[in-house]
């Protein structure tokens, strides 16, 4: 059923930053945005920042668009440009925290920190203020290098006011507290400075970030304070809809939607970066229209991975890092992982956790045996949190399996089930830590270590699940199409740990796992990595981003040092965030520099010149199967063209937009896989086409497409159109295209007697301008670009 709100027919991602990509600079490129096919501007974090923030998500006033930013009157001006033209604004909007890294930047926690309990913005913040807190009551802030780190602290005098300070950070004295000993002032002040070593945080955090501090938006007047910008963006029309920044972390992501969604009223499209594990449903009562669409990124990618690969890469990641990343690897280690954070970066959480589990089940289990089973419990959760009524009946399943297997903890998590069961605060709480152990544990450090096949380590994702096999998703699709028609959907956003195109080629190895090995074996015995983990993550990502033309420019080489430097860091194996180890950072760029300079450069080119082509048909099919599909498809920016980002930060550099405006106004080749534009043409072609006849895709049918033939498993395929029966899209994309070039040597690309029949009537390749009719052979489908976009003839409107 076509829902009733205006919704867009596809977005197109801008990340805002004040020293580059203002609001001014996202309406200079309106025009651009309009000539691509794309209705709406999907922006990042507009509201008020932490000073300097390139993302955004450390609002440090949410009452007021940022002034580095523009402002509210740019805003203004960009909305009244898109509705000028017939498009729309989204905006991602952050509920769940502010920024506190400075806290002379945001009021709120100014106010707090200098009158405590008293302050009017007490209630506003998920404050630890009980007496067994381990700050004696005061709100623990850990920004002292060690304890001793307290006799540093010195009274600043410079300006209208006295502050507390610790180098370069600064405090409030609150009133009839200031004097000529800072320690005696520190103590009277209603916060506490504490080592960050010392594992105290007196806040909720987003998840263990210090400088971003939980709102509590459960309290209904912190949510009318927090969204008083927001509402008027709704009240004036500035605003056609809202993307919703990690609503799991909330104590009621539910209540908070409903109260969302009557702010917005019910013509707004809302969406939810909501994390989805494979196979989880998304709960159809939430009044949202979908989440970001990572799982529509597993789908699409994990359908161009060859299942065949799974064996050879496994046989590979054992012999190099002593695993082999299968799934029962995968498994075990993801337990490991997250107990470990459960009791390392996460501990304050679970220790706040367990005092509201043994308080409110009123029960004389010892603290130790509650937490641990606490940490048993949360490290075994498949879900960021269950309280979803999908869900309904995972906690007592997971809780019985645990018990199954160490019934010593059965004290202890008989503790954990009262409090679940009578309690407020504890039922709350475990939700929350749920989603930031799983995000933490999972996420940020085993797709940092497993080495198998990185393409497939994005956040929603499962390494464990080596491909998608057709009929899975198609599926997947269908049921996207019935049930969430209006979902974003996404290849690449500023949280993918590497960019579309890079994904894809990475994932041509699993077309050649024998070829890799051997480059692999080679290329150690050349330049040997520090450790085989790292060697072999690292290798698949260089190889992601290696330029065709075997051009190493020195910024290419300088975005590979940061992400291997925080590759490692997130992986923890031998060095970290909090404990770096110099030594081996140091072996791992001078390896990285040993690669990107010497001989093993020409070995590398020469792989890439091989595989590059395969690479490039699978982001093409991809990207087209993403656009076609069911769902909004959502483009981040600059993934028009190829695209070779990395994580972030890497992923927000600025992009180039006159090259892109010259693709406008030129003629696209279509002569080869590899030219420029290709991936630009299928772009703008298909976005147009889409905004052309709407009724086809969102609420519109989705059908299979199958090929007959030798080679018919090649083809991937579905129609879309206003009537199941009566189609006027079909988008066709070529799958495993190294494995098709190896197993035929004829003349028709390897395609033999594989042909489509296609529906009644006569079908335009929008991409090339042929046409069909009838049975038409995949040589023919396929000769100029591994992908094709057919649209039937006479029917719908014409482009505008």
């Amino acid at each position: 059923m076509t829902p009733s709100r205006p919704i867009p027919s596809s977005t197109y991602r801008l990340q805002l930053r004040p020293d580059g990509f203002t609001l001014e600079d996202a309406r200079g490129i309106v025009d651009y945005l309009d000539d691509l096919g794309v209705t709406h501007a999907y922006l990042s974090p507009v509201l008020a920042a932490t000073e300097g923030s390139t993302h955004g998500y450390d609002v440090v006033d949410p009452t007021a668009v940022s002034p580095a930013l523009g402002g509210r009157p740019a805003l203004e001006a960009l909305a009244a440009e898109l509705h000028a033209r017939g498009m729309g604004a989204v905006v991602d909007i952050v509920p769940n925290h502010v920024g506190v890294d400075d806290p002379r930047q945001n009021q709120w926690w100014w106010d707090v920190l200098t009158a405590g309990r008293d302050s009017e913005y007490a209630a506003f913040f998920d404050i630890d203020w009980a007496e067994d807190n381990g700050a004696d009551g005061k709100i623990a802030l850990p920004v002292l290098g060690s304890e001793e780190d307290a006799a540093e602290l010195t009274i600043d005098r410079s300006g209208a006011a006295p502050l507390l300070a610790y180098y370069d950070h600064r405090f409030p004295i609150a009133e009839g507290t200031d004097g000529d000993d800072a320690q005696a002032v520190h103590d009277a002040q209603a916060y506490r400075l504490v080592s960050w070593k010392a594992g105290l945080v007196g806040y909720r955090r987003f998840f263990s970030v210090n400088g971003l501090a939980g709102l509590r938006q459960e309290d209904f007047d912190v949510f009318t304070a927090s969204h008083v910008e927001i509402a008027s963006w709704m009240k004036d029309g500035l605003v056609d809809g809202i993307r919703v920044d990690h609503p799991d972390g909330l104590a009621d992501p539910a209540g908070y939607l409903t109260e969302l969604r009557e702010l917005m009223g019910p013509d707004r499209w809302l969406v939810v970066e909501k994390i989805l594990a494979r196979g989880e449903p998304l709960d159809e009562s939430l009044p949202v229209d979908g989440t970001t669409g990572y799982d529509a990124l597993a789908d699409l990618g994990g359908v161009f991975v060859d299942p065949a690969g799974a064996g050879a890469l496994s046989d590979l990641s054992r012999a190099r890092t002593g695993f082999s990343g299968d799934p029962t690897w995968l498994h075990e280690s993801e337990l490991e992982l997250k107990r470990s954070v459960a009791q390392g970066d996460l501990a304050p959480e679970v220790r706040r956790l367990t005092r509201a589990i043994i308080r409110e089940s009123r029960s004389d289990v010892p603290f130790e045996d509650v937490r641990e089973a606490v940490v048993a419990l949360v490290s075994h959760m498949p879900y960021y949190r269950s309280d979803y009524a999908p869900l309904a009946g995972t906690v007592p399943r997971v809780l019985g399996a645990i018990l199954a297997t160490n019934p010593a903890l059965e004290a202890g998590s008989n503790a954990v089930a009262t409090a679940l069961v009578i309690g407020d605060e504890s039922a709350v709480r475990f939700e929350q830590v749920c989603g930031a152990v799983t995000a933490k544990g999972v996420e940020d450090c085993l797709f940092y270590r497993a080495t198998r096949l990185i393409s497939l380590q994005e956040v929603g994702g499962d390494p464990a699940d080596f491909g998608v096999a057709p009929a899975q998703f198609h599926l997947a699709n269908a049921d996207r199409a019935a049930r969430w028609p209006a979902a974003m959907t996404t290849l690449s956003t500023h949280d993918t740990k590497r960019g579309e195109d890079v994904r894809a080629r990475i994932g041509v190895l699993s077309q050649t796992p024998e070829l890799w090995a051997r480059c692999i074996a080679d290329w150690e015995l050349l330049v040997p990595s520090p450790d085989g983990a790292t060697g072999l993550f690292l290798w698949q990502n260089i190889f992601g981003v290696w330029p065709a033309d075997g051009v190493v420019t020195d910024e290419l080489r300088s975005r590979i040092h940061a992400y291997a430097e925080k590759a490692i860091r997130e992986a923890g194996l031998r060095t970290g965030w909090n404990d770096v180890d110099d030594t081996f950072e140091a072996s791992v760029h001078q390896w990285v520099d040993s690669i990107t300079r010497g001989s093993v450069a020409d070995s590398l080119t020469l792989l890439v010149t091989r595989l590059d082509p395969h690479g490039r048909s699978d982001a093409l099919g991809q990207k087209l199967l993403h656009l076609v599909g069911p769902g909004i498809p959502d483009v981040y920016q600059g993934t028009e063209l190829w695209d070779d980002s990395l994580v972030d930060p890497d992923n927000r550099r600025p992009v180039d937009y006159t090259v892109r405006r010259h693709l406008l106004s030129g003629t696209t080749s279509t002569a080869a896989t590899t030219d420029p534009a290709a991936k630009f043409h299928v772009v703008r072609t298909a976005l147009r086409l889409r905004r052309e006849r709407s009724a086809s895709f969102v609420g519109g049918t989705y059908a299979p497409v199958q090929a007959t033939g030798s080679a018919s498993t090649h083809v991937l395929g579905f129609s879309r159109g206003p009537e199941l029966d009566d189609p006027d899209v079909l988008a066709l994309a070529t799958r495993h295209s190294l494995t098709l070039a190896a197993e035929s040597q004829d003349p028709h690309q390897g395609w033999g007697t594989t042909s489509v029949v296609l529906p009644p009537g006569q079908w335009r390749d929008r991409l090339t301008e042929s046409v069909y009719t009838g049975e038409s052979t995949a040589a023919e489908l396929f000769r100029a670009l591994p992908v094709a976009l057919l649209v039937r003839e006479n029917a719908g409107e014409q482009d505008r």
